[in-house]
């Protein structure tokens, strides 16, 4: 069996997306689509592939995580005290 970054898709509810795509980049996801078919047994549209390929691509992202996070603190040491008004 082959060993794919993403897991298999969890129980959900069905979301709808609309994005322009390169032809290479759309090749690539019907291709990874046909992978995961052929992994997992079932069948993922690449909509419904797309939204966990991204949250595992930001989850990964280290750069990223440590970037928001600052941001966060920021946004924290910003906002007013409780009580102190």
């Amino acid at each position: 069996m082959t060993n794919l970054k993403l897991g298999k898709l969890p129980d959900r509810t069905p979301s709808k997306i609309t994005i322009s795509i390169s032809a290479d980049m759309n090749q690539a996801l019907k291709d990874y689509a046909a992978l995961y078919r052929q992994t997992y047994g079932e069948s993922e549209s690449v909509a419904e592939l797309i939204p966990f390929m991204l949250a595992e691509f930001l989850e990964s992202d280290r750069a990223f995580a440590k970037a928001r996070k600052e941001v966060d603190k920021s946004e924290k040491s910003r906002q007013p005290i409780s009580g102190s008004e």
